[in-house]
């Protein structure tokens, strides 16, 4: 009786996040196409609309085709809350999906359990929250804080923050499915470092490293499954 009344009211609960994550989405993207429209007809300076639509359509389809990878990469790993949350606000790779991943496994949370989109949106909300919050102050100390972050000795240290801090988060992951991970690793380093062109599309380059890591688990599920098969065959024997 107490677990159906749990199930109840997760089911209550997602219904309403996908109602006011649906909701929000529409007004912020409304807001977003919109401004520049309304600011374009206060000032009397709307832009051509054919240059606007081939300049999107140049960036958009590459652009369409990685949103999608991260839709289906990104939700599962943070649930309906986080997920909507998370791409309303954006910032996904450099700040909301390495808050997330970091709580769930400082709390023990397994991807696809109540548990696991709880935290996932409270760190999310509250790396939201601290953005905001460090945003504002940097907003402040703009002024006596440029000759800082305009020094040319630093330059190297911030161009490189988000890949030190993806390389460390990676490594436990890597470390735990080591046989997955070398293959798309290995192939992913050889591309990037034949083509450095492609280190402007990390976001596309998920979907063929993705299907990697895929393919080889399935072929290492099969592999175990038929090893387990010719066990339980020769115990019956």
């Amino acid at each position: 009786m107490e677990e159906d009344k749990k199930t109840a009211v997760w089911d209550s609960y997602t219904r309403k996040t996908h109602v006011i994550g649906r909701i929000v989405s529409i007004v912020t993207l409304i807001m977003l196409v919109g401004a520049p429209f309304l600011i374009g007809g206060m000032l009397g300076a709307y832009p051509d609309l054919g240059a606007v639509g081939k300049g999107f359509l140049s960036v958009g389809l590459v652009w369409l085709v990685s949103s999608i990878a991260e839709f289906l990469i990104y939700t599962p790993m943070l649930g309906a809350g986080g997920g909507y949350l998370a791409f309303i606000t954006g910032n996904l790779i450099n700040m909301k999906i390495p808050c997330a991943v970091n709580a769930r496994d400082m709390v023990g949370a397994k991807t696809g359990t109540p548990e696991n989109e709880i935290i996932s949106t409270i760190s999310i909300a509250t790396s939201s929250l601290v953005t905001i919050l460090v945003l504002a102050i940097g907003v402040l100390l703009m002024v006596p804080l440029q000759p800082i972050l305009q020094s040319e000795v630093l330059q190297p240290a911030f161009e490189n923050v988000v890949p030190a801090l993806f390389g460390a988060m990676a490594y436990k992951y890597y470390h735990k499915n080591m046989k997955i991970a070398a293959l798309p690793l290995v192939v992913m380093s050889l591309l990037f470092i034949l083509v450095p062109s492609l280190t402007g599309s990390t976001s596309f380059m998920i979907i063929p490293s993705g299907a990697i890591a895929i393919g080889v688990a399935y072929l290492l599920f099969k592999k175990k499954n038929a090893a387990g098969s010719r066990t339980g065959n020769i115990k019956e024997s």
